[in-house]
């Protein structure tokens, strides 16, 4: 039997060790004191602006969400910004031709054929995910512009703008809904269910995991295709929002999106991931992002920042690993 004089010192100790695992919300709010003391005069604290930071990450929270299952099966996805900016397109087309209901299978059939042509092409064929997702990425931004003529299209619809994007229930933003729904699911399935555990043990060993009996080409078709499918909703997200589908829509937001998720403990060498993590490096990022504006900084500044948020995910998921 132990010892209950010895076990207690060695849990604190073990807690101690493993302090890497809550360095995003240390992180969190050590950012959020700092910009609190020196942006408190310039409206940082003011609700307005802190609701601000939840609408402005929100979508970038919910893609994150599906990137975690990706990066914990081992895998990339760089297309969800592109495939965004199509499905925005196609929703928008779809609300002018069919109603509320033809935008949402316009948008939602958008993630799926992308998803399937990702993961079919990766588990197939036997393309890495790095390559195909980047062939993706120009195709979908490709497809978009040509089908919008470099347009945008508007939406006229006041019930799909309330529902997606840019309307409230009660005091509580609708994007912020979204983000909590999205992630209690991913948070439930990944931590809670037996695929969760069979897309972390193919991304930590894929060989033992098929030994095992994992179908890991299943898994790694059903992560891309999941990713896709978020990358539409923010997608259809970005049209209520903004009111009109754009093929600029979700540009550049897959740099975000792998930052968000790998701050908030996802390995980018797969096995290890937390959905809650990645939200709350979505929160961080935005956080950052926002604070910057306020101090005055320029867009290409800014620009320098959010790489630097990069290198600093890149090097704490191989801290993680040691």
């Amino acid at each position: 039997m132990s010892n209950p004089t010895t076990s207690a010192p060695r849990k604190t100790l073990s807690a101690l060790s493993n302090w890497r695992d809550y360095i995003i919300y240390i992180g969190f709010v050590a950012i959020f004191l700092v910009f609190a003391v020196t942006l408190g005069d310039r409206g940082f604290l003011d609700p307005n602006n802190l609701l601000n930071i939840v609408r402005q990450t929100a979508i970038i929270a919910i893609v994150a969400v599906a990137m975690t299952f990706v990066l914990g099966a081992a895998e990339i996805d760089l297309s969800v910004g592109a495939v965004a900016g199509l499905a925005s397109v196609t929703t928008a087309m779809g609300i002018d031709q069919f109603g509320i209901p033809g935008g949402i299978l316009f948008g939602l059939g958008t993630g799926i054929v992308c998803g399937a042509a990702n993961g079919w092409l990766t588990t197939v064929v036997g393309i890495p995910s790095f390559l195909t997702t980047l062939a993706m990425m120009g195709i979908a931004r490709g497809v978009a512009m040509w089908i919008s003529g470099t347009a945008a299209i508007p939406i006229l619809s006041k019930t799909y703008v309330s529902v997606f994007g840019a309307g409230n229930l009660g005091p509580v933003p609708s994007l912020l809904i979204w983000v909590a729904a999205i992630g209690l699911l991913g948070h439930v399935v990944l931590r809670r269910t037996t695929f969760g555990r069979r897309v972390l043990a193919t991304g930590g060993n894929e060989t033992s995991a098929r030994y095992s009996g994992v179908d890991t080409a299943s898994i790694k078709f059903k992560v891309l295709l999941f990713s896709s499918l978020a990358a539409a909703l923010a997608g259809m997200l970005y049209a209520g929002r903004l009111r009109s589908g754009r093929f600029q829509f979700g540009e550049g937001d897959e740099l975000s999106v792998i930052a968000a998720a790998v701050l908030g403990g996802t390995s980018l060498f797969g096995g290890a991931g937390t959905v809650i993590g990645s939200i709350m490096g979505a929160l961080m990022i935005g956080l950052i992002n926002n604070g910057l504006v306020l101090m005055g900084l320029e867009f290409s500044q800014q620009l320098i920042a959010r790489g630097a948020i990069i290198i600093l995910a890149v090097a704490i998921s191989q801290a993680r690993r040691r």
